[in-house]
């Protein structure tokens, strides 16, 4: 590769670094291309990305606030998922595709800016989704709103009840 395709890669590299929150970096030896390609395929319908990279130019790439743990999982075959958001979707995507195809290992990674070390990558797939707490925090606070209302209305049906027996009594 020649000098200046390696800048352009590092260029794009440290753009995408910056851009995302969250990258998960991915041991993707015995992956088949095709598998590549349908992994990428599934990916990029969420609007996530997933690349394969030398993990020295990856170095080049990343910033200098980076955790400098993450530098050491550049080792060996290396495919990084960049996700800007939900990433909790893009890390249940991967585990998923992982478990069909019996091909990829979670290294690390940066989870919203954070170190996540390949042990807590489960930890991370069982988190419930952005969409699920935002509906979780609506109906809590929808709730007592929704008992307070019920407590007026309360009175008010019982006085319609009684007026209906009045009138059916007479």
């Amino acid at each position: 590769m020649k000098r200046d395709a390696k800048a352009r890669l590092i260029k794009s590299l440290d753009e995408d670094f910056g851009r995302q929150k969250t990258i998960y970096l991915l041991d993707y030896t015995g992956m088949k291309v095709a598998q590549a390609v349908a992994l990428r395929k599934l990916l990029k319908k969420s609007s996530y990305e997933f690349k394969v990279v030398k993990n020295r130019l990856a170095l080049r790439a990343l910033k200098e606030e980076v955790p400098a743990e993450l530098r050491s999982f550049f080792q060996k075959p290396t495919a990084v998922a960049l996700a800007a958001e939900e990433p909790v979707k893009l890390a249940r995507m991967l585990r998923d595709f992982s478990v069909q195809n019996k091909v990829m290992a979670f290294k690390g990674g940066l989870f919203e800016g954070h170190l996540l070390p390949a042990e807590r990558f489960d930890e991370v797939c069982k988190l419930t989704s952005r969409q699920e707490l935002l509906g979780k925090v609506g109906y809590l606070m929808a709730f007592p709103l929704m008992q307070l209302l019920r407590t007026w209305q309360a009175p008010l049906s019982q006085m319609g009840r009684l007026l209906s027996q009045f009138k059916e009594k007479k």
